[in-house]
């Protein structure tokens, strides 16, 4: 259950956030009509409050996706090194339940930012089959080996995962070879699609030299997730 929120901003609103570990932060950013719901969870070091994460969700929200973000718990702490994995595996859980509690109804889907991402595909592999409520997973930069250490184990969980997923994964990026990653969407099959951004780094960054901007990138992330989730609910 969450406590009544106060007001951050047009249209999103403060939540506490009961999680087994113990109360976090989340951030609720409805549109007047939404039509969708994803759930977006942060990256290891930037909170849900991260000028990247804000951006996706007002954009998404111009869109018709309301977005719930919400804070891990070492986060919530002030502390620098990410709780064990069943810790955020037990929040992004909570996070689900709680997204489908305020907006019954609507189509949900959830995922997030690198190491957001990572624990919510874990968190439904190891729940033994897919939440109910959960119509497909999006992954902003899946981290799927440590920078310049390609390997495909942080992915192999994802054979589990019973849902349609979503890779947006930017050419430059260092957790991610695109040849690996390429690899891993064929052998997910059908369950998986693969949007590739050129020249984007792991926080899809562009290059000055590409004449694109980091406000075009985004745009392009939403429109895509946009898409898909219309493609996925119907």
């Amino acid at each position: 259950m969450s406590a009544p929120g106060g007001a951050v901003g047009p249209g999103e609103r403060e939540l506490a956030l009961q999680a087994p570990a113990g109360p976090v932060s989340a951030l609720l950013l409805r549109p007047a009509q939404p039509r969708f719901l994803y759930v977006l969870a942060h990256g290891a070091g930037a909170g849900m409050r991260h000028p990247f994460l804000a951006t996706v969700a007002r954009a998404l929200a111009t869109r018709g996706v309301a977005t719930l973000r919400y804070q891990f718990p070492y986060l919530e702490r002030r502390r620098g090194r990410p709780d064990p994995p069943h810790v955020l595996e037990q929040t992004v859980r909570a996070a689900l339940a709680e997204a489908a509690r305020r907006l019954p109804g609507l189509p949900l889907f959830a995922g997030g930012k690198s190491m957001g991402g990572r624990m919510t595909s874990q968190a439904v592999a190891h729940a033994g089959d897919a939440p109910a409520s959960v119509s497909g997973l999006v992954f902003l930069g899946f981290p799927l080996h440590p920078p310049r250490q390609p390997d495909d184990r942080r992915g192999q969980h994802l054979d589990a995962v019973p849902l349609p997923m979503l890779f947006l994964q930017g050419t430059r990026d260092e957790l991610a070879d695109l040849d690996r990653i390429r690899a891993l969407t064929e052998r997910l099959g059908g369950r998986a699609t693969l949007h590739v951004v050129e020249d984007a780094d792991h926080a899809f960054h562009v290059r000055k030299r590409t004449g694109r901007t980091d406000a075009a990138v985004l745009e392009e992330l939403a429109d895509v997730m946009a898409d898909w989730f219309r493609l996925i609910a119907k």
